[in-house]
């Protein structure tokens, strides 16, 4: 469940009250672990996966009561705004309308201390190409860096030393925004970690086109000398899309990249590393071979197959960093080579519950009882249906299959059988989303894939009942889990 799921009266999720609340919920239902979506800034779409940094926290997320309690805000600041509606969906426009006055208003009152110097001066590798991309991409109204005036486009030193000149403020409050975020985060996870609560993060393999890595290093990506991208990342037509999934992020050059030592993408594991205490790999299956579209294609129907860099990126991570806490996402079309990396690397891979199921009533490696145990086993992803939802949509003979499989128990919820079947497999670890434990149906969908608008919004209306702790805690007792 992603943060900004967590019931607020401030129109999203954040890393307040509700925050710890939710690990004492977790506690109490004998769980272990709590994965969340990206943390990152949200970008096109209000999508996680589309972010302007990858390495920068989402300033959504800050809980505002907290700079209360540091006297940068009063209360009546926050009460009787206008945050949205619908307390079970997130109205980006008007969240982020309020939140970034309010943040603005916070950063006036704040005064430079030691804690927020030193954390200016060890982030400075990310944070000042990105609170400098941030601050130019407002003034030019949040346009894509690629519409930007030519100087500060090819970024040249005479331009970019002048706006920094001309627009210090700014450039320093988003360093602001970012300290703040991060020592709220901080403070979360270590409380999640006392109470026996692991915190799984989401990396997503391809950096935004309009993001400040791209920006800042435009070498490291498939771009011309005019700084024009020439390939993107999608997938061909499957289980999602029949025309495939076009995500328009820049491919990587890997040729460059190893030839800097993968230094990007060790600083990146390594940064994520410290954020979490393990690390979900989105589309990993692109470190052996990846999907590369012309960027000028519609669709991603007519792409090209390419090698990634395999095994080299981890030996060298590795040798960096130690061993890696990491989940391979390594859904979707999976190549033989694919399999081999994942075995090489020893990284755990997933498998959905919900894949599983077919109108043909044939076996699959999504159904429980032929998962390995080196896998995380999910009922279904922030992609999917909900269990209930996909009950409801699903062909009639794919419902049959699931119910027989399952074998719903008449004294319990229908979405309990299928967390007692993943919980029942020989996974080591097995992670249901929030939606499925509430036993909710397709409202509360996190994503579609392919589409845009509508996603990423779902919220609980109220706290998990202590009755759902308890049936989550038996099941997991029950399973040794």
């Amino acid at each position: 469940m992603h943060i900004t799921s967590l019931p607020c009266n401030e129109g999203i999720g954040t890393l307040g009250k509700p925050a710890y609340e939710f690990v004492d919920w977790l506690k109490a239902a004998g769980q272990k672990y709590w994965q969340v979506l990206p943390i990152h800034p949200t970008g096109y779409g209000d999508s996680p996966y589309q972010s302007p940094s990858a390495f920068a926290g989402n300033p959504l997320l800050i809980d505002l009561w907290e700079l209360v309690a540091a006297g940068l805000l009063k209360p009546e600041d926050i009460k009787g705004r206008e945050y949205g509606e619908d307390p079970s969906s997130v109205d980006y426009e008007k969240v982020i309308a309020q939140k970034n006055e309010l943040l603005h208003k916070a950063f006036f009152s704040f005064s430079e201390d030691v804690a927020y110097l030193a954390f200016v001066q060890e982030q400075a590798w990310w944070l000042e190409d990105y609170a400098l991309f941030m601050a130019i991409k407002e003034e030019n109204e949040l346009r894509s860096w690629l519409t930007w005036d030519k100087e500060l486009k090819m970024r040249k030193p005479e331009a970019i030393q002048r706006f920094k000149e001309e627009h210090a403020d700014r450039i320093k409050f988003h360093r602001f925004v970012q300290y703040m975020f991060f020592t709220q985060w901080k403070r979360l996870k270590a409380y999640a970690n006392k109470n026996g609560i692991s915190i799984i993060g989401d990396i997503p393999i391809y950096a935004a086109m309009d993001s400040a890595d791209v920006w800042a290093q435009p070498q490291m990506f498939t771009m011309d000398i005019e700084l024009t991208p020439t390939l993107v990342a999608g997938v061909p037509p499957d289980y999602f899309s029949a025309t495939g999934q076009l995500w328009g992020n820049p491919l990587y050059n890997w040729e460059r990249i190893a030839k800097d030592g993968y230094e990007w993408w060790i600083s990146r594991i390594d940064h994520a590393m410290k954020l979490f205490d393990m690390v979900r790999i989105d589309h990993f299956r692109a470190f052996d071979t990846y999907y590369a579209i012309p960027a000028d294609a519609k669709t991603a129907e007519y792409g090209d197959w390419k090698n990634g860099p395999g095994m080299d990126l981890f030996n060298a991570a590795k040798e960096a960093l130690g061993e890696l806490n990491i989940i391979a996402e390594d859904l979707g079309d999976i190549f033989d080579s694919v399999v081999k990396l994942l075995n090489d690397t020893g990284f755990p891979g997933m498998r959905v519950l919900q894949f599983g199921f077919n109108k043909e009533y044939s076996d699959s490696s999504h159904l429980c009882h032929n998962y390995p145990t080196n896998c995380v086993a999910y009922t279904g992803t922030h992609d999917n249906d909900t269990i209930m939802g996909w009950l409801k949509s699903a062909d009639p003979k794919s419902a049959k299959m699931a119910k027989n499989y399952v074998n719903a128990n008449f004294f319990e919820y229908k979405c309990m059988s299928f967390i007692r079947s993943v919980y029942a497999s020989p996974a080591a670890l097995a992670i249901i989303p929030m939606q499925d434990v509430l036993g909710l149906g397709s409202k509360a969908r996190m994503n579609i894939p392919s589409t845009l608008g509508g996603n990423w919004t779902w919220r609980m209306k109220r706290a998990p009942s202590a009755r759902r702790a308890r049936m989550l805690k038996k099941l997991a007792t029950a399973y040794l889990r």
